[in-house]
């Protein structure tokens, strides 16, 4: 096909990003042909910064117009929805920002639509399309680690706090999406516990266990932490991973250590642990942008017709996990089946 027209509605954090990178993609097919934000001061910094680009108020110029192929969604995630779908309906392929909707039926209607008209549909789920995660995703599969025993996930920082959502689900789902996608599997419960301390109606910190069967996976996330932490730890009954994502010369660091017990014994006195403290390796990695990865992927998906990486089932999945969290966080911490999502009534997520 010829080269894809994109347009991008919303200009606030997420949409430069997509705006610049497009731009730089038009040797790859792409055409950065519209932006859309509310602001006029955001419209008046992108129409500076990119001559070529039409900038507009309103984000359904973007949307109704037959000239544009495919459109990002970088707007407040309450108004993805209504977006995403007039879009789809409108014969648009469609980025959508994470989370994608906050609804599981919301998710559901957005997928069969796209399948349907065979368009792309692909989520922000940025972190899929690192280097540095798809090593992880390497060494799990290759058993490098082993069994993986327990996952442990810190993503915290002081603010941004948001005017229309809670912590976790602004934060978390990177977390959701990177354990969903490097063990190859997604949780099949959850327990959230969180608390709002700045505004009342919007948690500012949450801590979520995620049953993977017997794997449980802990993931922490605040808007109230001294330090900006983006790390995860994966312990394997033959090694153990840290993965830091602000580390700019040794995202990952792979431990030889571990705790063997002995497979027999004849009594207690017999019974001993001999821990294992090996070598600590720090695998090169070859960087690159994600989000320029991300972009370029919705490109080949669009031109070839071929499912994203991260695309309308990897949306689901997430939106499930994140809608059975917020049953448990509005509801004490009791464990929820992610199953319960499915047909629940949407949450109120600024709690």
């Amino acid at each position: 096909m010829e080269n894809v027209r994109i347009g991008v509605v919303g200009c606030g954090y997420w949409g430069p990003n997509h705006i610049r990178n497009f731009s730089a993609l038009r040797s790859e097919g792409a055409e950065m042909a519209m932006a859309a934000d509310l602001d006029p001061q955001r419209r008046s910094h992108i129409a500076e910064l990119y001559p070529s680009v039409e900038v507009v108020a309103d984000a359904h110029t973007i949307i109704d117009n037959p000239d544009i192929d495919a459109v990002v969604i970088a707007t407040p995630p309450s108004t993805h929805y209504p977006l995403a779908k007039r879009a789809l309906e409108n014969g648009k392929h469609v980025l959508v920002e994470k989370p994608d909707v906050l609804d599981v039926g919301e998710a559901v209607e957005l997928g069969a639509l796209a399948e349907g008209r065979e368009l792309a549909l692909a989520v922000g789920h940025i972190f899929e399309y690192s280097a540095a995660v798809n090593r992880i995703r390497e060494l799990i599969i290759d058993g490098e680690l082993g069994n993986v025993l327990y996952v442990r996930s810190l993503r915290v920082n002081l603010g941004l706090f948001q005017k229309n959502i809670n912590v976790m689900w602004d934060l978390a789902p990177h977390d959701v999406s990177i354990l969903r996608y490097v063990l190859g599997r997604t949780p099949n419960a959850v327990h959230a516990v969180g608390k709002a301390h700045v505004n009342p109606g919007a948690a500012d910190v949450v801590n979520l266990t995620l049953e993977f069967g017997d794997l449980l996976a802990t993931v922490i996330v605040s808007w109230l932490d001294p330090r900006k932490t983006r790390e995860m730890t994966f312990v394997g009954d033959r090694k153990m991973l840290v993965y830091d994502d602000l580390s700019a010369s040794e995202k990952i660091k792979i431990y030889d250590k571990g705790v063997d017990v002995p497979q027999y014994y004849d009594s207690f006195g017999e019974f001993h642990f001999s821990y294992r403290h090996g070598d600590t390796v720090a695998p090169a990695i070859d960087e690159y942008e994600p989000m320029r990865e991300q972009c370029m992927h919705f490109l080949d998906s669009i031109k070839f017709g071929k499912q994203p990486r991260a695309g309308a089932e990897a949306a689901l999945d997430v939106t499930r996990v994140l809608v059975a969290a917020q049953m448990s966080l509005d509801d004490n911490g009791r464990r929820v089946e992610v199953d319960e999502a499915v047909g629940a009534a949407a949450p109120a997520v600024t709690r």
